[in-house]
C-alpha cells in the first residue's frame, strides 16, 4: 500500500501551506472507503495526532493545537487527501505524515491506523 505525502517545506511563521496525501495502486482500493488522518513528530518528540477526515468528508476532528488553523479535506475522486495549514507557528515544524484508517471512521489513536505513508518536513522559521 503506497501513501506518498508531499507539500512540505520551508515557511516563515504566519504563512501558509497545503501538504497533499495521494493513494496509488493497491492502496486506492484498500483505503477508499476509509477515514485518512495526518500525524507529525518534532524533533526529539513522539508522534502526535494532527487531523482525520472520515471516509465521506462528512466528520473532521482536529488536535487542539491546530484547530482553527489547519483545515483536512479529501477528494475521493482523486484518492487525496489534503491537510491546508494556516498562521504557522514554529512549534509546528515536525515531519508530517498521513496514515489509512482501518475503517469509515477513526480518532487519535494510532491503533484506527493501518497504513502510514512516509513523511513529508514542514519547518517553519521565527
Amino acid at each position: 500500500v503506497q501513501l506518498q505525502a508531499s507539500g512540505g517545506g520551508l515557511v516563515q511563521a504566519g504563512g501558509s501551506l497545503r501538504l497533499s496525501c495521494a493513494a496509488s495502486g493497491r492502496a486506492v482500493r484498500a483505503i477508499s472507503n476509509n477515514a485518512m488522518g495526518w500525524f507529525r513528530q518534532a524533533p526529539g518528540k513522539e508522534r502526535e495526532f494532527v487531523a482525520v477526515i472520515s471516509w465521506r468528508g462528512s466528520s473532521t476532528l482536529y488536535a487542539d493545537s491546530v484547530k482553527g488553523r489547519f483545515t483536512i479535506s479529501r477528494d475521493n475522486a482523486k484518492n487525496t487527501v489534503l491537510l491546508q495549514m494556516n498562521s504557522l507557528k514554529p512549534e509546528d515544524t515536525a515531519v508530517y505524515y498521513c496514515a489509512a484508517g482501518r475503517s469509515s471512521y477513526a480518532g487519535r489513536d494510532f491503533a484506527d491506523y493501518q497504513y502510514w505513508g512516509q513523511g513529508t518536513l514542514v519547518t517553519v522559521s521565527s
